[in-house]
């Protein structure tokens, strides 16, 4: 199943964060996606192919550009 999701999505993760949160805001989206802590506001970029990995949900549909 191809997960759809756009820049400015709030997404759940299936591991958390090392601060203990597990949801992140899509802040760049390209062969790689970066996303950002909402918590700590701390940058991860991943490739998209573990990103699809590791995704469990969209909670949050943002406006997308």
């Amino acid at each position: 199943m191809m997960k759809s999701y756009n820049l400015n999505d709030i997404v759940e993760m299936k591991k958390q964060h090392a601060c203990g949160f597990n949801r992140f805001k899509i802040i760049r989206l390209g062969a790689d996606v970066r996303i950002k802590c909402e918590e700590c506001s701390r940058s991860i970029m991943l490739p998209r192919q573990e990103f699809n990995k590791k995704i469990k949900k969209i909670i949050e549909k943002g406006q997308g550009e």
